[in-house]
């Protein structure tokens, strides 16, 4: 899918507006990196072999309200200044013309992304612990951010964000090429009639995918960079951490993870001892959590909705030899293990 990110006229862009790339007499480097559904994402190499990353929307059926660039690249250039890690932005084009859609430039950060069950040995065993606490302890630090003195603060909306979440992504999953929905919107019921009784949340940059396949760690278990800022925005800290739980999994789980992850590995911490630190780090209650848990695991649902319609519709390739059978099964499995964990 280089193709989607044409390397002669991303070179005349970069020549143009970014000094700081170095850009020779051919065409620089472009390499999908592998892994998302989404909003892509490219290695673009210049002539003095020095990395860089470039994402852009999908290829195609792009939600109207959906894959905004210039969300993310207000995000990330936001927190560059702070103490949480992101990738350093580098330059934003809202040119469609030149490549064929809006994308931003920044730093390549270096790194394991641990992003399915297999990625957890890439860590050192006797890393895996810090590599566990430096996932939460940075969600907590992303959260300590005020989003008014970050430059933020418009973002704001009123009204509950959890309305807002469940009203924009039920209407998603409508639009999905999903034919039965009967266990989302069952679960979709239960989870509004539960947030109206919840109390007040903080309103804090909530990163809306927050898990160690959006991560780069180091050797040592640090985390160096938080990557995909596509769902971002401002709202409830503690669906991140649902959201995380939903995919790391804790020990009186009968639901599998929402996605595998790295600690199916031995040497991570559980599940309970990530929330224990967050409650910790953050000073924030957390006796609401399965609530949390469950909206995760039904956005989750709804996410894959979105993702099947577009294989289905034939712009994410073929590589589900099933036909995005399995996909689907696992779609209809996350909402109904949210719906029993309501209720």
């Amino acid at each position: 899918m280089t193709d989607a990110v044409p390397a002669a006229p991303l070179t005349d862009w970069l020549r143009s507006e970014v000094p700081e790339v170095k850009v020779g007499d051919g065409p620089v480097g472009v390499e999908r990196i592998s892994g998302g559904h989404s909003n892509l994402t490219y290695r673009i190499t210049d002539d003095a072999g020095t990395s860089w990353a470039l994402r852009r929307p999908p290829t195609g059926m792009v939600l109207a309200t959906a894959h905004d660039m210039s969300r993310e690249w207000r995000f990330i250039s936001a927190l560059a200044p702070t103490g949480v890690p992101v990738a350093p932005p580098v330059a934003y084009c809202a040119d469609d013309t030149v490549i064929g859609a809006e994308f931003y430039l920044m730093g390549f950060v270096d790194g394991e992304v641990l992003g399915d069950a297999e990625s957890g040995h890439r860590i050192a065993a006797e890393a895996r612990s810090a590599a566990g606490l430096a996932t939460i302890d940075v969600l907590a630090e992303l959260h300590a951010v005020e989003p008014d003195e970050v430059g933020l603060g418009d973002l704001r909306r009123p009204g509950s964000y959890l309305e807002r979440q469940l009203k924009v992504w039920h209407r998603q999953v409508h639009a999905s090429a999903v034919e039965d929905l009967s266990v989302v919107d069952a679960a979709h019921e239960r989870l509004v009639a539960r947030a109206a009784g919840l109390p007040p949340s903080e309103v804090r940059i909530a990163h809306g995918d927050y898990r160690p396949g959006n991560l780069a760690y180091g050797p040592d278990g640090g985390v160096r960079a938080i990557f995909d800022w596509e769902l971002a925005t401002l709202g409830d800290p503690l669906a991140d951490l649902g959201w995380l739980l939903a995919s790391w999994g804790r020990p009186a789980d009968t639901a599998p993870p929402t996605i595998a992850g790295p600690n199916q590995a031995g040497g991570y911490p559980d599940g309970d001892a990530l929330v224990t630190r967050y409650a910790q780090r953050s000073g924030r209650d957390v006796g609401e959590l399965d609530f949390y848990v469950a909206f995760a695991r039904w956005r989750s649902a709804c996410i894959g909705a979105g993702v099947y319609s577009r294989y289905v519709g034939g712009v994410m390739g073929t590589e589900e030899s099933d036909g995005g059978a399995a996909r689907l099964q696992s779609l209809q499995d996350q909402a109904a293990a949210a719906l029993a964990s309501l209720g």
